[in-house]
């Protein structure tokens, strides 16, 4: 089966957040009308939390029928539950506050005052996961990622042994080079068993880190590399952070696929 990259640039980091926002809503709606069940994966950072605001503005908020929606998370920082660097604090604040969406329907990590260690709060993730998924991973429908200007995605860092995890669908992170040092994460073979992964990036710094992944770059100098949905992959970009991508990969409204020529261009749905 092909899988397909884009990347969509966009004039600045406001129309990024209300484009992503305005696509995700579209596709919500669609995806509601295939299946029962739609399970999402939201990441951190600002410009994720802007696009999750963002959806929370949208008129169109309001038409997704949000009980049929469970929410996860990529990765989190092990802090105390109601630290504002939680990534799910900021989740709630920005959108899941806003909704009508069922507290059984979301599923944050575990935190450092819930009287568990690091080892036992991935295990106690693997196990909501696989209890929900009925044995296995729940169909990630969407997962959204932010990048780091080192490449890094969720907390999966450059040259650290997380990245060589293939079995474990989570795992607890001891050595982050950006605090705090401890950390939960989705591994890689649970990120990309997503049908969709929607990356979101913005400004100069992360320039050459995505103009690394496009070029092969090797997943444990560049993570980002090694994300690839089973469906697609969509990096969202804004003006700032295409500077390092090869012209031939960039349209506004277009995508490039490498099982294509490169010349090629196509429009169907995200």
């Amino acid at each position: 089966m092909t899988t397909e990259r884009r990347v969509l640039v966009h004039a600045d980091r406001a129309a990024l957040a209300g484009s992503v926002a305005a696509r995700f809503l579209t596709k919500m709606i669609d995806l509601l009308d295939e299946r029962a069940l739609v399970h999402i994966v939201l990441t951190g950072g600002s410009v994720g939390t802007q696009v999750l605001a963002a959806i929370a503005q949208h008129p169109g908020r309001d038409s997704i029928d949000w009980a049929r929606v469970h929410v996860w998370w990529g990765d989190e920082r092990w802090v105390v539950a109601q630290h504002a660097d939680r990534n799910d604090r900021q989740a709630r604040e920005a959108l899941l506050d806003h909704i009508a969406i069922p507290e059984e329907n979301v599923h944050p990590f575990a935190a450092a005052d819930e009287g568990i260690d690091l080892d036992q709060a991935a295990d106690r993730y693997r196990d909501e996961l696989f209890d929900v998924g009925g044995g296995e991973l729940p169909l990630f429908a969407i997962t959204f990622l932010g990048v780091g200007p080192d490449g890094h995605v969720a907390s999966l860092f450059p040259d650290r042994e997380g990245l060589r995890e293939s079995v474990h669908p989570v795992i607890a992170v001891r050595d982050s080079p950006k605090p705090p040092s401890g950390r939960l994460t989705l591994t890689l073979a649970a990120i990309n068993s997503s049908e969709r992964i929607w990356l979101v990036l913005s400004g100069a710094d992360k320039a050459a880190a995505l103009g690394l992944a496009l070029a092969g770059a090797a997943v444990t100098d560049v993570p980002v590399g090694g994300v690839l949905g089973t469906k697609r992959t969509v990096f969202f970009i804004d003006h700032e952070a295409s500077s390092e991508v090869p012209e031939s990969l960039i349209a506004t409204t277009s995508y490039w696929t490498g099982a294509m020529d490169q010349s090629d261009w196509m429009t169907t749905d995200n």
